[in-house]
Formats: C-alpha cells, structure tokens, sequence
C-alpha cells in the first residue's frame, strides 16, 4: 500500500473551530480518518498540522508523523505542498493516498480500493461516487512536484488533477460516501444518518 498523507490543517471556520478536533461518535475526526488509512495499510502515515497545531499534535499516535504547515492560512495547497514535501526524502515511498480530515463517510474499503490501482511512481487515480470524481486521492511520486506547483489557496491538487488523462476514477460509492463536514449542522446532520 502507499503512504498516508491526511490533510488536517484548516481552522474550520464555518465548523466553529478546528474540523481535526472535532468529534463524531465521541471521536476526533482526524482520529477517525488516521484510523482510516491505517485499517487500508497505508504505511509511513503523516498528518499535516495548522490550526491548533499542539492539540492536534498531541491526539495522533506515535506512529504517525505530524507536519506542521507554516502557511496552513492559505488554504488546502499550503498543506498539501507541506506533507509532499515531508514524503519527498523517504525513498522507499513511491505514492500517497491524500485524504481530508472532513470526510468522514470515506472508509477504508475506499482506501483500499483505490490502492489496489498501485503504488507505483506513475501512479495517478481519484475516488469517485457514481461516476463523479472525489477524494481521496492516489498520487505517484512522478506526480508530486506538478501537483505541489498548481497547489494554491484552498484548491489543493484540483487543479492538477482535473482533465488530467492520465487520472483513473476508481468508483467507490459502493463503499464510502463523498460528503464532508463543514458545519454543525453537516456534522449532526451526519451523526444521525449513522
């Protein structure tokens, strides 16, 4: 399996606070989506940190390796530039699977799914649900100073990836549901639906 690159920077500011600390079913929700990557195999895992940097730092397990993004403001692009960058020096990673903190219909059987597509360095594959692509994200290192370069604001790899042929869209609506969680209301919205 790849790596784990989970994105789990941002302030949540329509969420109130922090969508890393926040809980569902009495969990983080970055706790959630570690446990996700990790259930799927995805080894090294990293987590990149911003808005509350220590209190996130301070949940994850020591086998996962926190990455501060100095400029976690920006956007999704500065978070996801900063874990790509962390990855870059570990030789024997050759793709990352990059998921988002806020989704927390994604499971497993998706990560796993759409790692089957392979780990290899040309690598280039997207979650999609009935048909429309999503997140997360497979992406061979052949892909990842392109994809860091068109990272900006709050847009991470969308620029990079969309009309891209050589992306494939694995389906995973079978398995997983696409929504993420901007608000309270989304969040208990979700908790219900449970």
């Amino acid at each position: 399996m790849p790596a784990g690159l989970l994105l789990a920077a941002g302030a949540g500011r329509r969420m109130g606070g922090p969508k890393a600390l926040v809980r569902l079913d009495g969990r983080p929700l970055v706790l959630r989506a570690v446990d996700v990557l990790r259930t799927a195999g995805c080894a090294p895992l990293v987590v990149v940190v911003g808005a509350a940097a220590d209190e996130v730092r301070a949940l994850l397990p020591a086998d996962v390796t926190p990455v501060e993004a100095a400029e976690w403001a920006e956007g999704m692009g500065a978070s996801l530039r900063a874990g790509l960058a962390a990855l870059e020096p570990l030789a024997d990673v050759d793709a990352t699977v990059v998921h988002l903190v806020d989704l927390p219909g994604v499971t497993a059987a998706a990560v796993t799914r759409l790692g089957a597509e392979g780990g290899s360095p040309t690598t280039l594959a997207r979650a999609a649900y009935d048909g429309r692509a999503g997140h997360p994200v497979l992406l061979g290192r052949d892909h990842w100073a392109a994809a860091s370069t068109a990272a900006t604001g709050d847009a991470g790899a969308r620029g990079y990836l969309a009309g891209n042929p050589d992306v494939v869209l694995v389906e995973c609506g079978d398995v997983a549901e696409p929504d993420d969680v901007d608000t309270p209301e989304q969040l208990a919205r979700r908790g219900q639906s449970r």
